[in-house]
This record gives C-alpha cells, sequence and structure tokens, in this order.
C-alpha cells in the first residue's frame, strides 16, 4: 500500500518546522520577494485553469 495516504496533512508544528527550514534556506530578505512570486504563479495558474474549462465561443458568419 502507499505509505504517503496514511501520512495525511501535516500539523501545526510540522508546518511550523517547514517554515523555519524555508526560512533558513532563503534568508529573511529574500523570503517577501519569494512568497510574492509564488502568489503570482498561483494566480496565472488558477486563471489558466478558469480559461481552460470555459467553452469556446462559438464562431459566427459575422465573425469569418
Amino acid at each position: 500500500m502507499n505509505t504517503l495516504a496514511f501520512m495525511g496533512m501535516p500539523g501545526g508544528s510540522e508546518m511550523v518546522i517547514v517554515f523555519l527550514a524555508i526560512l533558513l534556506l532563503f534568508g529573511a530578505k529574500r523570503l517577501p520577494e519569494l512568497s510574492r512570486s509564488l502568489g503570482k504563479s498561483l494566480g496565472e495558474f488558477r486563471k489558466g485553469q478558469e480559461e481552460g474549462t470555459r467553452p469556446d465561443p462559438i464562431e459566427t458568419k459575422d465573425d469569418q
């Protein structure tokens, strides 16, 4: 069986440890820049998902 299925979502203490590890890796000065770029990337991803699920507009004879 897949052992990752039994792990579940990380709790509060695990998230703090992950945050501290990221802080140590990237530094306090670079962390806001990293967060900003991650937020922009997620926004672009969501916008792309919405555009991908919208049906294409029907072309009329006037459009051609």
